[in-house]
């Protein structure tokens, strides 16, 4: 399904199972989708400015509580400055610099893509940038933390994974260990804890009490950690470098075609490693919900330094 509010391309939105080779061995699939998003071009080069530009707008999001925004509706351009005194800008191993951008991306695909597809409404209940700045206790666990209401009764937990490195294959390799680590019981538990302990659910809820009781209720540390498990949805943001769209100047149904079916043959590695890791070591793995999101760049260093030169140049004013 097409979302022609949302400013990247979508070319591929499906579940696993209808990607997948004829491969028996491959289980299980139902559990699983794919997202395949690119950006566009103008004058014969990769859309830098209008990637950037979807970053910053929603960085207010991952780098300020719900209270700070709220103070500041009226005041967009405070909201960013604000927000990017948050950002730590730290440089470690490949991913580095690239962590925190790659993070802000997952948090408005999040927001923008899967919130208004369906009419859902998309709470980001941990803003994490805000909380490795502050409480690195915090900002441990999941890249992104959403509570996705579906009507008055109805919600899911989302706990995001994002990675961008030049290598996909190191990208998926990282991604498992990180969700591996995720879904064992003593981090569910801390990421749930977390969740209780900030006023950002009740802020969003405070005009459903009955819902806002039955998520804390289903997240309390008294509840058994199986019942939570059907409603859990863990998002994989694959951000990488990649050859096609280095190559390509413009959107033509040609770059389009070998995007897609890259990104189904990258799925299928990825998926293939996911369930040989996890499948024995995460209870009701079959039960969790994984979407794997792709999303090809010309080359990751020019996109980290023009981000970190836009912050540097915000601070600096």
């Amino acid at each position: 399904m097409s979302n022609t509010n949302f400013e990247f391309e979508v070319l591929i939105d499906d579940l696993f199972d209808n990607l997948k080779p004829d491969d028996f061995t491959l289980f299980p699939t139902d559990n699983k989708k794919v997202l395949s998003l690119v950006n566009g071009f103008q004058c014969g080069d990769w859309w830098y400015l209008k990637f950037r530009n979807f970053i910053f707008s929603y960085l207010p999001e991952t780098a300020l509580t719900k209270r700070e925004r709220d103070s500041l509706l009226n005041e967009s351009e405070t909201r960013t400055y604000r927000a990017i005194e948050n950002l730590r800008l730290t440089d470690k191993n490949d991913c580095g610099q690239a962590s925190e951008l790659a993070e802000i991306l997952l948090y408005g695909i999040m927001k923008k893509y899967y919130g208004t597809k369906e009419h859902y409404r998309v709470l980001p209940v941990v803003p994490k940038i805000f909380y490795k700045q502050n409480t690195n206790a915090n900002a441990l666990g999941a890249d992104s933390v959403h509570i996705v209401i579906k009507n008055e009764q109805d919600f899911s937990l989302w706990l995001g994974e994002s990675k961008f490195y030049t290598n996909i294959q190191r990208s998926m390799v990282d991604a498992i260990n990180s969700i591996e680590n995720l879904l064992q019981l003593q981090q569910l538990r801390k990421e749930n804890s977390i969740i209780m302990n900030l006023q950002e659910l009740d802020e969003y809820l405070q005009d459903n009490p009955n819902l806002l009781k039955e998520i804390k209720d289903l997240l309390d540390e008294n509840t058994s950690i199986d019942n939570i498990m059907p409603k859990l949805h863990i998002p994989i943001l694959l951000l990488h470098e990649c050859d096609i769209t280095k190559e390509a100047t413009e959107m033509t149904d040609k770059y389009k075609d070998d995007i897609i079916e890259y990104h189904k043959k990258q799925a299928e590695k990825y998926f293939k490693r996911q369930i040989r890791k996890l499948s024995t070591t995460v209870h009701r793995y079959n039960s969790i919900k994984f979407h794997l999101i792709l999303f090809p760049v010309p080359e990751k260093k020019r996109i980290v330094e023009s981000f970190i030169e836009r912050i540097k140049i915000s601070r600096s004013a």
